[in-house]
Order: C-alpha cells, then structure tokens, then sequence
C-alpha cells in the first residue's frame, strides 16, 4: 500500500522523497464471518437473520384492503374503538364524504385525522384544506403534527396557500383575495370544524364553501340540527347533493314542520349513509365522573330591588305587546342580565335608550332602572365566586353569557390579586392562542364567554364555575363538554351559583332536579330535547312561564311541568334502547 502511494506520487510529479510508512490496519473478521454463512448456504442459514428478515417481509404486506394503512405509522397514538370504526366506516362505506357528529368530547379531530392520514398513506390525498373557527386554528396544527406526524402549517400569509395540508379560519378564506384563490384551486379533501355554522344556504360561510372543488370532504359537529330540518338538509346537500332529493322532496318526504320530522326510520336510513353519531353511553368510552356543587346566593337589598324592578319592567311591557313574544327580545335579554351583574344590565339599558324618544314612557321606566343600578354597590356573586376559587387554590375556568359581565370580573379578581385571563369570541386568533397559554402556565382563572368558549379543549383543568345559566341545556352541556371530555384525568367539579327568590334559581331546579343534566354521562340531552321540540323550543316555553306567571307558585308550577314532560321523555327513551338492544 505504501508503494502504491510512492507510485501515485510520482505519478503526479512529485519529488521523489523518502516517506514513512503510513500504518494501516483492517479488521477482516466481517469477511471471514461472511465466508462462514456463503459456506452454509449464505445469509439465510443464519435463524436469526432470517426471522428478522421475514418480519420485515411481513411488515410491508397488506393482509387486506380494507385494513386502516395508518396505524402502522402512528406512535404516539391509540384511538379508540369508537374513533376506528368510525374512520372506516368513511373510508369504506361513506367515500370519503361524512358529517362526524359525535358528543362534545369524543374526539372529532382524532377521527378526522385518522382518516386524512389513511388517505394520505394510500397515495389518494396530497392537496388538504381545513377551515376552522379562529382560535382552533394552532390547536389543529398541533394534533395533525403531533399526534398523526402531518405536516400541517397555519395560514398566516398569502403564500401559505401554497403548502400541500393548510389550517385556515374560515373567516379569512372566505375573504379576497384569499377566496379568490381558493376557488380557483381543486383539494383533495376539505376538512371543516364548527360545521353547524354552514347551516343558513344564504349564508356567505356556506355559498363560499359550496363553491370549493373538493373530492373528499368532513363536516365535523357537534349538533348537527339546531333549529329546524332544513339546516340538516343544507349541510347533507354540501357533502352529497341530492343525496335526499332536492328542497321539496326532502320536505314532502320527511318534515312535518320545520322542528317536526315524518317517515322517520326512512329518515335514520338515509341519514346513516352520510353521518356518524356516536354517544357517550355507547363502547367502551371512559369518562371520569361529574361533581355538583349547588352554591345557593342571597342577594343584598339593593341587588334585590334592581331584579324586582327590572322584572315588573319587563313582565309590563310584554303585557303591553299584547303576548306578542317577537318583539320581547332584548328585554327577555335584560331579564337573564340582571341574574348576572349590573353592569351587564347597564350597558344593555343605555342602548335600548338610545333607540327611544326622548318623551317615551319606556323611556322614563328605563332611566329609573339606571338609578336604581347607580345604589348597587356589591356583586354578591362575584365575592362569592372569588372565595370558591381561592378555597380550591386549583385552575378554574368561569362561564358567562356577557361580555359586561365578563369584563366586571376580570377587573375584580385583579383588583383582588387574583391572576386570570380573559376568552371570548371577539379576539384575534393570536390574542386567544396567547390567553390560552397563559391559562395553561401561569394564571389560576379563565373567565370566558359562550362563543369564547366554543372548540376549546381544556382537560388541564378540572374546575368549572356556571356564574351565569343559559336556558338552553344543550349549551350548558357544551360548556362542561370543554373540560369534561376524553383525556381528561379527574372528576370534573361544576359549581352552579343561583341567587334564591329569582327565575335563575327555577332554572337550575329544572336543569340539576328534574333533568338531572349536570351528571347525564351517558349523553342523549339532544335526543330529549329533539323530541320535546316539536312543537317548540325549550328555551322559548321557558320564556313564555317566566313572562305569564303571576306568582312565584305559578312560575314553580309551569317549570315543573316541563320537567316532567321531560322526565317522561327520558324513560321513553331508555325504554326503547333497552328494548332496541
């Protein structure tokens, strides 16, 4: 090998010079250990190398078409039974086109994901666009990365367009100049969250997604029907038109009237071929329990005669508008505020005000109510919510229907070294990423709002304080549903504030006694509701007790009998599960 070297030097015109050897050495024993197995019949006689061999053999075999390709590349991820059967039946039954409309909490996302990876591995997607509410945005990103190694990016700048898998707001798609490029594209799958908002036909949420040339496409939500049947029709008629006739088909075939269906098992059947539900109470889902604290609040003197008075206001004028419930809106509206706090009574006053003349008798009954709020100078719920949070020295997130209110507690507990955050549906999507962190690591307490709280995912906490009730169940449901939900490790405690001698402590009789939905696991609220609603919505009969009673007896009254309307509804239907299984 030195001679070699010297030679390769003159070669090349170098002085001849004496060298000194270089010392090289080689280890030959891979070579003799080769010789061996080529003498034993070659690699295959050694066992060991051809088990290893075989298995890798066998790894790459698909043993059937019908075997879900992905699960092979997924590490950090066991999906449920649930979420596998309902990714198979999209891919094999449904072609690709499905509503996944399971419970708040089930996961949505992983199903969806499962089958964007299936397809992904099968070489049958490359182009994905998935439009999300704002502040889901990163949190999809996220899940799509980590869990199923997709290489998701945020749309952040024009030229994110470009990338092959994109999570964008639908707000910002559905605006030039970015809308203008997403029609003019063809994706092979469409994916978006929050779907019920596509439900109004004239909506530009849901012409603009009409027009989007896709192949594959997922409608993710959880209440597929909110109002009437036609926003069923409308989101059906998105993934597969004409799946259930055109509009006076489907309506000569299937609705009553706009709450009431007809030829309903035809109705299930065709519904199956587009849409996937699953419930709580179904497999072997593991939820972790619901706790009920019940905080009964007695409001001081001059809280009391604000409510007293806002209530005579309102129970006057809807006397006045001769029952005529349409025109009770606002004022309904004012009636649930001051069960919350003055503030949000305030601001709803002074812009109903700004609407009247200034001779209008309204007008004079509403200046008096302003008085009236300028002697309130305590929120008895907001000093009782503080001392619970500081008891439980753990991460809370605290529920409010107005943003006034949400504000007033805001600066409370700050005023109080308590350290929160606020979430609601009117901030930019990095002010939410941000207020999520934040809630995350450092701060005790997030106070959010109904539309801030909407997709959220916050198993890291486990306390919940209702400050305020909806008197739609379902959106209480999904409140608990950001918390209580899978993933997450403990008991969910929820804590319900009701000031005594007040409509708001009505409601959370019917709610928590009859009902008994703050601990209904195994889910189904929306199948009773379906039923009571027929005829009319729950929230508005609730209204409609609250307005015509003349006592507190007869306000208890009318509540209970919906309660056992609602009662009756449920052992109907427990009755023909147990009867159907």
């Amino acid at each position: 090998m030195t001679q070699l070297f010297r030679n390769s030097l003159k070669a090349q015109g170098a002085k001849s010079a004496p060298l000194l050897p270089v010392p090289l050495s080689f280890d030959r024993n891979w070579l003799q250990d080769l010789e061996l197995r080529l003498d034993k019949g070659g690699p295959w006689g050694d066992q060991r190398l051809s088990r290893l061999a075989v298995q890798g053999e066998e790894s790459g075999l698909v043993t059937s078409f019908d075997e879900l390709q992905c699960m092979k590349h997924l590490s950090g991820l066991s999906p449920l039974p649930h979420q596998l059967d309902t990714a198979h039946k999209v891919l094999f039954e449904m072609s690709g086109r499905a509503i996944l409309a399971d419970e708040v909490g089930l996961g949505k996302t992983i199903e969806a994901g499962l089958v964007l990876k299936e397809y992904l591995v099968r070489g049958l997607v490359r182009k994905v666009l998935i439009l999300v509410p704002a502040s889901l945005v990163l949190q999809w990103v996220r899940e799509l990365n980590a869990k199923f190694g997709i290489a998701a990016v945020a749309q952040k700048k024009a030229y994110s367009w470009g990338n092959d898998i994109v999570v964008a707001s639908m707000d910002t798609a559905k605006r030039d100049p970015h809308k203008e490029l997403l029609l003019a594209s063809e994706f092979d799958m469409l994916i978006i969250d929050e779907a019920h908002k596509l439900k109004n036909k004239k909506s530009t949420n849901y012409l603009f997604v009409q027009q989007l040339r896709k192949k594959y496409c997922l409608l993710l939500t959880a209440t597929p029907v909110q109002n009437d049947m036609g926003e069923l029709f409308n989101l059906i008629t998105i993934l597969k038109p004409g799946q259930l006739g055109n509009q006076g088909d489907f309506a000569s075939n299937f609705v009553v009237d706009k709450r009431q269906p007809k030829n309903e098992e035809q109705l299930r059947g065709e519904l199956s071929k587009v849409m996937i539900r699953n419930r709580r109470g179904e497999g072997a889902m593991n939820f972790t329990k619901r706790k009920v604290r019940n905080i009964p609040l007695t409001l001081s003197p001059e809280e009391r005669v604000l409510y007293d008075g806002v209530t005579a206001f309102v129970k006057d004028q809807y006397q006045e508008s001769g029952g005529n419930l349409t025109s009770m809106l606002s004022l309904v509206t004012l009636q649930r505020e001051v069960c919350s706090s003055r503030d949000a009574v305030f601001v709803t006053l002074v812009n109903l005000i700004k609407k009247l003349p200034a001779d209008s008798p309204k007008r004079d009954r509403m200046m008096e109510l302003l008085q009236t709020i300028r002697t309130v100078k305590t929120n008895t719920k907001a000093e009782t919510t503080l001392r619970l949070i500081q008891e439980m020295n753990e991460k809370v997130i605290v529920f409010t229907e107005y943003r006034a209110t949400q504000e007033y507690l805001l600066q409370y507990f700050r005023d109080n070294g308590m350290l929160c955050v606020a979430y609601s549906g009117g901030m930019s999507r990095s002010k939410k990423d941000w207020m999520m962190d934040l809630f995350r690591g450092r701060a005790q307490v997030m106070i959010a709002t109904e539309a801030g709280g909407e997709g959220i995912n916050l198993q890291f906490c486990h306390h919940m304080i209702n400050f305020d009730l909806p008197w739609n169940p379902m959106r209480v449901e999904q409140r608990i549903g950001r918390v209580h939900r899978l993933g997450q490790a403990h008991d969910v405690v929820i804590y319900n504030l009701s000031t005594e001698g007040t409509i708001e402590e009505h409601i959370l009789h019917l709610l928590h006694e009859k009902i008994n939905m703050f601990e209904m696991v195994i889910g189904g609220l929306d199948v009773i509701l379906e039923r009571f609603e027929k005829k009319e919505s729950l929230e508005k009969s609730l209204i409609k007790i609250m307005l015509e009673a003349k006592s507190d007896e007869e306000l208890r009254s009318g509540l209970d009998h919906i309660g056992e309307s609602l009662t009756e509804l449920t052992a109907d239907i427990t009755r023909e599960s147990g009867a159907a299984t």
